[in-house]
């Protein structure tokens, strides 16, 4: 005869399921919360180890293209429209004070264009370049604004000294001179992460004391880096790259006229190259081939083209 469950007999059944059910979803749970604490250990040791090798890693060559076409283009590109109206403004017959009216919106316009743009903090390098160029653009509008006033009122040889004297003017050619020698250095930083053992600028002393021995076991960017330094520190603002100057350095070296000249040291060699305007925006692309055709480069526009 078949026996039939009793009430607390399905009572205990509900309970032992009511249970398995929630021994099981305790054991799930408790998968989860270790799963979860465990992702974060590893996402913090990850990230205090690239913080840690940050100095090479945070310049992945991503990075410097980035920087390269938001925030050095949109300031070469001002440059050179500033370089072409100083000639204009020069000339005689030149209306100045709508010139630098132009300039004034044009650095206004790159400021606007860069001012949205973002660096990584793990890229210190590129973030303080970035501000430096705004500072820059900033500045140079201020500056241009506040002479258009009075321009057409001077003759053009003066207008010229007032705007090489003015203090606005300087602190911009600086404050551009400085992030320039900080994305070379972005530059090296990257090179040191795509070959072992390769040297950084910390390795270097003193650029503008370099002697030649010295300059010629340097990689090609740790010399440009080394070039950028110099031209930030003797206040060199000109429309040529620090990479045009790299090639004229070295091609007055190799050709023995360096030392026909009783030059000794890398800055000295700069300073007859840049007083005799010597140096050429492009001359670095139209040489690469015959002195560095195998040199390791990140790929950037000015290493490759004219701009």
């Amino acid at each position: 005869m078949e026996k039939r469950l009793t009430r607390s007999d399905f009572v205990f059944i509900l309970v032992f399921i009511f249970m398995l059910i929630l021994a099981l979803g305790a054991f799930f749970y408790g998968m989860k919360m270790g799963s979860d604490r465990t992702e974060v250990k590893y996402t913090e040791l990850l990230k205090k180890y690239e913080e840690k090798s940050g100095g090479l890693t945070a310049y992945h060559q991503s990075y410097l293209v980035s920087f390269y076409h938001t925030v050095y283009l949109p300031f070469r590109e001002f440059n050179t429209k500033w370089d072409d109206a100083q000639d204009e403004m020069a000339g005689q017959s030149a209306d100045a004070s709508s010139i630098l009216k132009q300039l004034a919106k044009l650095a206004d316009e790159k400021y606007e264009s860069m001012v949205s743009q973002s660096m990584p903090e793990t890229s210190p390098l590129l973030k303080e370049g970035h501000q430096n160029y705004l500072k820059s653009l900033k500045l140079f509008s201020q500056a241009a604004s506040g002479m258009q006033s009075k321009a057409n009122g001077l003759a053009p040889a003066v207008l010229m000294t007032e705007i090489e004297k003015n203090a606005s003017f300087t602190e911009a050619k600086n404050f551009a001179l400085q992030a320039q020698k900080q994305y070379y250095a972005a530059i090296v930083a990257w090179h040191q992460s795509m070959e072992e053992g390769a040297r950084g600028m910390d390795s270097i002393k003193d650029p503008a004391a370099l002697n030649f021995n010295d300059w010629n076991a340097l990689n090609l960017n740790l010399k440009n880096a080394s070039i950028a330094s110099i031209l930030a520190s003797s206040r060199q603002f000109a429309l040529f790259t620090p990479q045009d100057v790299t090639l004229r350095v070295d091609e007055m070296i190799k050709s023995g006229q360096a030392k026909r000249l009783n030059a000794s040291t890398i800055s000295q060699v700069m300073d007859i190259l840049i007083g005799t305007h010597a140096v050429r925006p492009g001359d670095f692309v139209h040489g690469k081939s015959k002195y560095y055709p195998d040199d390791l480069l990140p790929q950037l526009p000015f290493f490759t083209k004219m701009e």
